[in-house]
């Protein structure tokens, strides 16, 4: 019971002790109570109990209730740190205990040495405990020895062995009630699908497993260590590190298992080196180390020596001694059978290459490259990074890209399994080594136009297919539409009574995090779909003919390359560096935002001062040989926030800006939809009132005006629309049909509700939406447009079967993201590029609400002479006044596309 019911069981063995009980039940009492203690409470009140245990057990004369006790105290002390006294008291308890009672010792024995890392050992236990409890029929016992033997196997990397024992032992827990265990099960299920690759179903079951534990009132610290790997292998390293150090200071709290507190803050210290932190990786490394020494647990151990060494490699510390160490971590991972060996192997070689020891480097990165034929996705891309410093070291372009062509390949297929567009952008993060590797060869011995192949490679490939639809589930509908309640409350309260209101926020996290899990949970198509479109430069060169240029910026060991395309040919031009370039952005930004307001007109010299430094810094040369035609833009994610209108050699162009210069290629091929729909959305609260979407509906007098977006064909009206809240914007028959005399659609006040707007906008031919957009840094994907219920965010718009053609988004910071992985984008804008939007315009900075009504209808005005939405935006500009107001407001707007 103490582990189904464990509140319970602690209530009835205290209930117990009070009714002065016989030496035996006592016994069994405090047992329960250690066990308790042990797993939810404090080590060192369960070492007292369990040692009470033990002597009353001694007291009955029961040879075997002493023996189960023995291996329960050993579990506790070894999660105290006690090693050695742990191991002595399982000698006793396999001495003491015969049979079936031994069986369950040595079944706990074997889990003690899967603790410490002694694998062999552990399976060892287990062979000879599994066939005594099964000839016992001792169902709940067998199941946890082949789960424990399970997880054995997942830690020597035998995947197939873990499931033939995964599935044995959830066919015997069907047949019990021990909820913890069946949890346990679940948790165990998660891990295996991690190991095999499978991270969206590995998030959903550790999930799962842990609502189950939440019921019981279980701590879930080892599963936390579990989440925090996942996290980490999905790219999520800053999420990873904050679940591991709240973990950690919860356990703090209660005394807990000094086990659990060293493998939490071995996860800490990978999550803050991935998360780019290595002063913090170093210090919780250090003193994991510490632990596990303390703890005898040589396997975690080295483990944790190697992370130690990759912060100090990160910190700049690169020494002949730390080749060495590297090399024996490797070493001993090797003896233990850990897959992480490779990376140890891994790290050694590159420190001896940058040390210039090259014959040291080949041997470690032989012995790591072995790994690039087997194994889970990220085991290989170690192998096949390995391969890749082994070719430089040879002088061997021709290798590098083969190695660096290859690994990337294992990435893109295991980046396809994702659903997530947030995770597919973060897994990239792992390939930034090859790429890089690529790019560097490329210019050494390929000339430009290799380099664009390579920059183009690992460039914004999120938007090379579109993110799995959401699913049909009914918690995430229900999540979505009650966020969406709960963020127009407060932000309601926020504009009544100018203060916050705490509890709304608290619920609308929530159910933020609740949303994002479920998105996580997503499984993509699978490998092998992310190959189908591989960049052409010959394809690209054609579509540019001889008037349009492409400029693609590549950033080398943090300087600007600047690939300049077109009259059927590639150039290279060398420009700035990019940290520099970051600054100066920075300084256009807070110049821009002064300028937004009456009275900063003196900043304007100062702006337009800092243009040209920008336009030295990111084009250099090449802005003398842009020829007068139009120009696409290709920035690093890094240079996201340039407004690049402002830049003297683009400031007067047709204009427009891409992820990549293949992004731009399926834009320009992305046809229109048919019907020419018209959407026209005006939120609340603006300062102009979205004062130009009325004037743009009288542009048709002859159309009748501005009209409603639909009429009510019988089923309730406006609640019937509302019941579809959070819905697939297509699916079903909210009681509206849009209208098809081709006037344009109008949702404004009570109308502009989201699944209104949804609906209409889906398939839409342009769409123009005036809302106040607010940016998320901490999760761009709840980056929102707000509509008269709430937050329009981007997994709204991800629901869509085809965003529209054309969207043009009139308030700030709607082109605003959140640079993620190797040089992806997150935010509104890329949301909706790969899901039939051809092209958008938007805004990366504070502006004046009034100053862009005037900007607007110049825009429109152009795009109804036929123009393109770079050309009307280029003539709108124009056509402003010359006041710094609307000059900056015209600056901070960009076409994104080619439509």
């Amino acid at each position: 019971m103490v582990f189904a019911a464990p509140n319970e069981a602690l209530a009835r063995a205290e209930e117990l002790l009070g009714a002065d009980p016989s030496p035996l039940h006592a016994s069994v009492a405090h047992q329960v109570i250690g066990i308790w203690q042990r797993d939810f409470g404090d080590t060192r009140r369960a070492l007292a109990h369990l040692r009470r245990a033990r002597e009353l057990a001694a007291r009955a004369d029961s040879a075997e209730r002493e023996a189960d006790v023995l291996a329960t105290l050993g579990v506790a002390l070894v999660h105290a740190g006690r090693t050695r006294e742990g191991l002595a008291a399982f000698e006793r308890g396999v001495a003491r205990g015969t049979g079936h009672t031994r069986a369950r010792v040595l079944y706990r024995r074997a889990y003690v040495w899967w603790v410490l890392g002694r694998h062999g050992e552990a399976l060892e236990d287990v062979r000879r405990a599994v066939p005594v409890l099964r000839q016992a029929d001792d169902v709940i016992w067998t199941a946890r020895a082949l789960t424990l033997r399970a997880t054995v196997h997942l830690a020597l990397g035998a995947v197939e062995r873990a499931d033939a024992d995964f599935t044995a032992a959830e066919a015997l827990w069907d047949t019990t009630g021990q909820e913890h265990d069946k949890a346990d099960a679940v948790e165990s299920r998660g891990l295996a699908a991690f190991r095999s690759g499978d991270v969206p179903a590995a998030l959903r079951l550790l999930d799962e497993a842990e609502e189950r534990y939440g019921k019981l009132g279980t701590p879930t610290f080892m599963l936390s260590v579990r989440r925090c790997e996942v996290l980490m292998a999905a790219g999520l390293a800053t999420e990873a590190l904050a679940e591991a150090d709240g973990a950690i200071a919860a356990l703090d709290g209660i005394g807990g298992q000094s086990t659990r507190k060293a493998e939490l803050l071995l996860v800490a210290a990978r999550a803050a080196r991935l998360a780019g932190d290595p002063q913090t990786s170093l210090a919780r490394a250090a003193l994991a180390v510490r632990l596990f020494a303390g703890q005898r647990r040589s396997w975690y151990e080295t483990h944790a020596r190697l992370v130690l060494l990759e912060a100090r490699v990160a910190t700049g510390r690169a020494s002949g001694r730390l080749v060495a160490d590297a090399a024996a971590v490797a070493e001993r991972l090797a003896a233990f059978g850990a897959p992480a060996a490779p990376e140890a192997s891994l790290l050694a070689g590159r420190i001896a290459l940058d040390l210039g020891w090259t014959a040291d480097a080949e041997r470690h990165l032989a012995v790591a490259a072995r790994s690039r034929h087997g194994g889970p996705p990220l085991a290989r891309m170690t192998g096949w990074a390995a391969q890749a410093l082994r070719a430089r070291a040879a002088g061997s372009a021709r290798g590098v890209l083969e190695a660096c062509r290859r690994g990337l390949d294992v990435l893109d297929d295991h980046r396809m399994t994702l659903g997530a567009s947030e995770l597919r952008a973060r897994a990239t993060a792992q390939g930034a080594e090859l790429a890089a590797l690529a790019q560097r060869a490329s210019l050494v011995s390929g000339g430009p136009r290799r380099l664009l192949v390579w920059s183009e490679r690992w460039r914004a490939t999120v938007l090379s297919a579109p993110p799995t639809r959401p699913p049909a589930d009914p918690v995430l509908l229900s999540a979505m539409t009650a966020f969406r309640e709960l963020a127009a409350r407060a932000e309601e309260a926020r504009t009544d009574g100018g203060r916050p209101a705490p509890a709304l926020e608290r619920e609308q996290r929530r159910l933020e995090r609740e949303i994002r899990s479920r998105t996580l949970y997503m499984r993509g198509e699978g490998e092998g779909s992310g190959d189908g479109d591989r960049f052409d430069v010959g394809r690209l060169l054609d579509r540019l003919g001889d008037d349009l240029r492409l400029v693609e910026l590549a950033v080398l060991d943090g300087r600007v390359h600047v690939l300049l395309c077109g009259q059927g040919r590639v150039r290279r031009f060398e420009a700035g560096l990019l940290a520099e370039a970051e600054r100066e952005a920075e300084h256009v930004q807070a110049g821009l935002r002064r300028l937004a307001h009456p009275g900063g007109e003196a900043r304007m010299p100062l702006v337009e001062a800092a243009g040209a430094r920008l336009q030295e810094l990111l084009l250099g040369p090449a802005a003398a040989h842009l020829g007068n035609g139009p120009v696409v833009v290709v920035p690093p994610g890094r240079l996201h926030r340039v407004p690049w209108a402002l830049l003297p050699a683009l400031r007067e162009r047709v204009l427009s800006v891409s992820p990549s210069a293949s992004s731009w290629l399926r834009a320009k091929e992305t046809a229109p939809p048919p019907g020419g729909r018209q959407v026209l959305v005006r939120g609340p609260g603006l300062a102009s009132g979205g004062a130009e979407v009325p004037e743009l509906a009288d542009r048709h007098p002859a159309r009748g005006g501005a009209v409603p977006a639909s009429v009510p064909t019988g089923r309730g009206g406006e609640a019937a629309c509302a019941d579809g809240a959070g819905g697939r914007a297509s699916e079903p028959d909210d009681g509206y049909e849009s209208r098809a005399d081709g006037r344009p659609i109008v949702l404004e006040g009570d109308e502009a509700r989201v699944p209104r707007v949804l609906r209409e906008l889906d398939g839409a031919a342009l769409a123009h939406i005036a809302a106040h957009g607010t940016f998320r840094a901490d999760s761009p994907l709840f980056s929102s447009l707000r509509m008269a219920d709430g937050p329009l965010i981007v997994h709204d718009f991800e629901r869509l079967d085809r965003s529209p053609y054309r969207i043009i988004l009139s308030c700030c910071d709607t082109a605003r993201f959140a640079s993620v992985g190797a040089d992806e984008l997150l935010g509104l804008v890329t949301a909706l590029l790969p899901l039939g939007t051809a092209g958008v315009v938007a805004c990366s900075a504070p502006v004046n609400d009034a100053a862009v009504v005037p900007l607007m209808l110049a825009l429109h005005k152009g795009l109804d002479a036929g123009l393109s939405l770079a050309e009307a935006l280029r003539d709108a500009r124009a056509a402003l006044p010359g006041d710094a107001v609307h000059q900056a407001t015209g600056w901070a707007f960009s076409a994104f596309g080619a439509a």
